[in-house]
């Protein structure tokens, strides 16, 4: 894998996610990157909103930024509304409902195109819904799923700043699947990396779940797993 995930804790477009998402406009290593707002996951809510939302928001920071409006499954197989991502520097998840979003791109080929885009270097971002959906596992409401596993062995919990990580670990200890690290992700915050390590974005931090205990990672700290 050549590039890199981005997985966020949700609050996505706000402009306490300014100091996190300027990084990752040096991070894609493109002045002016291309960069794609997929609003899959608020396709029941105003997915047309959430998409507008991310294009100015990142415009403003100085991507060359546009929407990317697959809403089902079928639009994520069609083959020329995914085509943009071919080109793409980076792909950005919004939230929204993490099931739904499953459903719409589990062997899908905007999917595939997505993988190929992070083999060619391209920075592959989710956010809340899309952070969950992108782990090898998603906790949603209780229950258990296989998810995409874009990320393997990780499952990601999002809005976790007002979580108490002892009794997080409580609850995981007797769910957490084996070989699983879960990443607990606070809004406006991220961490950015892959199988190399994490570095730590935004003004919150990432709290790391395992068998072993629980670890927590602020702003700029760097973590493996």
């Amino acid at each position: 894998m050549s590039g890199k995930i981005a997985l966020v804790g949700g609050d996505e477009f706000r402009p306490a996610c300014v100091d996190m998402d300027i990084d990752l406009i040096p991070a894609s290593g493109v002045e002016r990157p291309r960069t794609l707002i997929i609003p899959t996951a608020a396709a029941l809510e105003r997915p047309e909103l959430a998409a507008s939302i991310g294009v100015s928001y990142f415009k403003a920071l100085g991507a060359d930024a546009a929407a990317l409006m697959a809403l089902n499954a079928r639009d994520a197989n069609d083959e020329a509304l995914t085509a943009a991502v071919d080109n793409a520097h980076i792909v950005y998840l919004t939230g929204g409902n993490p099931a739904y979003l499953l459903d719409a791109l589990r062997g899908s080929l905007l999917l595939a195109r997505m993988l190929n885009a992070l083999e060619r270097g391209a920075i592959l971002a989710g956010s809340s819904a899309g952070a969950m959906a992108m782990g090898q596992w998603m906790r949603f409401r209780g229950r258990w799923s296989a998810a995409l596993g874009v990320v393997p062995e990780v499952v990601a919990l999002p809005h976790h700043e007002r979580s108490d990580p002892d009794g997080v670990l409580a609850e995981l200890s007797c769910e957490l699947p084996d070989g699983a690290t879960a990443l607990g992700i606070d809004g406006a915050s991220g961490c950015i990396g892959g199988a190399d390590g994490w570095r730590v974005l935004g003004g919150g931090a990432v709290t790391v779940y395992d068998k072993r205990g629980w670890r927590r990672f602020e702003a700029g700290a760097t973590f493996c797993i």
